[in-house]
């Protein structure tokens, strides 16, 4: 007995025992170039604003009542910023084509002064106020997607009193208020997309309060009204919610961004509008705001997240069943990182997925762009506010 003990110890030492390497994370981003834009930007989001085929960034800044432009060179410079003097406190804005004459619009949360204001573009990178319409109160996110089947894309805004406000679009740019639903506490960020399969746009809303610490699920009807929702329990102090597909099986996720407890849960889908239990993933310190794409060409999706707290932004590699491998890779940033979008270079060109970030400390957008690797961006959170 001893003898073939002897024996197979000696097999391992000479054909080596597998160890329990550390994970480490690959490398895939370096930081390219700062760009100032005015004071405190809260929200970033990326389009063709001057139709030059090439990617152009806008923030809204709210501590100056703006918004920055700052137009692409498509080789990942951008132009000096261009201002626009908007509403009181910009916190939030989309950005869509809502009067369908192929020039990207813009919808802005107006926080300070409880407006939604209506930007319409020229497509020469300039814009023209065209309307603006009040809300009870303090808007904090904006969303966008065609809620009563009429073919014309509609506004939701998550109120800061617990409330969420519909406006319907009537393809020409103007909308007319809609129903107002109360629920939840503090709502921090709404998104939307169609989680069961019925092909109508249904709502995800996270709720930063401390009575609630939960993602709301709202479904639609394809008529304009919504279903009373469904809460599910997340981390302390969610921040951000979005939809993904993390385990590939066609069902879409929810991803809850926890700014109290650093921590990012995934409710995976069941198809059917309800989500299983969460799964808490560690990121950094200070999570504010995050989206999802595959970065590394795995077919997985992986998870950008910005931390306010560390100044990092951290990726988490997906695993591909809602969890991730550890630890994340981390760079740093500027100074309050706040919020993040991704970033593609130029129209209808195959590339690798970036990052634009703007930094509210240094009123500054970062610019993060991509090794090499031959991987393309899957699904990130184009539709949140």
């Amino acid at each position: 007995m001893i003898r073939n003990l002897t024996v197979f110890l000696l097999f391992l030492s000479l054909t080596g025992c597998p160890p329990d390497n550390p994970y480490v994370p690959p490398d895939l981003l370096y930081l390219f170039k700062n760009y100032e834009v005015e004071k405190n930007p809260t929200a970033i989001r990326a389009g063709d604003f001057n139709n030059d085929g090439f990617t152009d960034l806008v923030t809204s800044n709210i501590s100056s009542n703006s918004l920055s432009l700052l137009f692409g060179n498509g080789d990942g410079s951008f132009q000096t910023q261009v201002p626009i003097r908007v509403c009181q406190e910009p916190r939030n804005l989309a950005v869509e084509d809502f009067n369908q004459d192929t020039h990207l619009d813009l919808a802005i949360a107006c926080y300070g002064s409880d407006q939604i204001s209506i930007l319409s573009g020229r497509g020469d990178g300039t814009f023209e106020k065209v309307s603006q319409y009040h809300v009870n109160r303090a808007p904090v996110s904006i969303a966008t997607g065609d809620f009563n089947s009429d073919q014309f894309l509609d506004l939701v805004v998550a109120l800061r009193n617990d409330k969420l406000q519909l406006f319907f679009g009537n393809g020409m740019g103007k909308f007319l208020r809609g129903p107002l639903y109360v629920h939840g506490d503090t709502p921090t960020s709404v998104v939307t997309a169609d989680v069961n399969g019925d092909g109508h746009l249904d709502l995800a809303v996270s709720n930063g309060g401390p009575m609630s610490s939960a993602v709301s699920i709202w479904l639609g009807h394809g008529d304009g009204n919504f279903s009373h929702a469904h809460d599910y329990r997340t981390g302390k102090r969610p921040l951000s919610v979005s939809f993904a597909d993390f385990d590939n099986d066609g069902w879409l996720d929810l991803f809850v961004i926890n700014g109290q407890m650093n921590t990012i849960t995934v409710f995976l889908g069941n198809g059917d509008g309800t989500f299983q239990d969460g799964i808490d993933s560690g990121g950094d310190a200070g999570p504010n705001h995050g989206l999802a794409q595959d970065f590394d060409g795995d077919k997985i999706l992986d998870i950008d997240v910005v931390n306010i707290q560390s100044g990092s932004l951290s990726i988490l590699f997906g695993k591909g069943d809602g969890s991730f491998q550890y630890p994340p890779r981390l760079y740093p940033t500027p100074y309050a990182p706040f919020a993040i979008t991704s970033l593609t270079l130029a129209k209808d060109r195959d590339e690798q997925p970036g990052l634009a970030i703007v930094n509210n400390a240094k009123h500054s957008v970062s610019i993060f762009l991509h090794h090499g690797l031959n991987s393309r961006k899957v699904l990130g959170n184009a539709t949140e506010g």
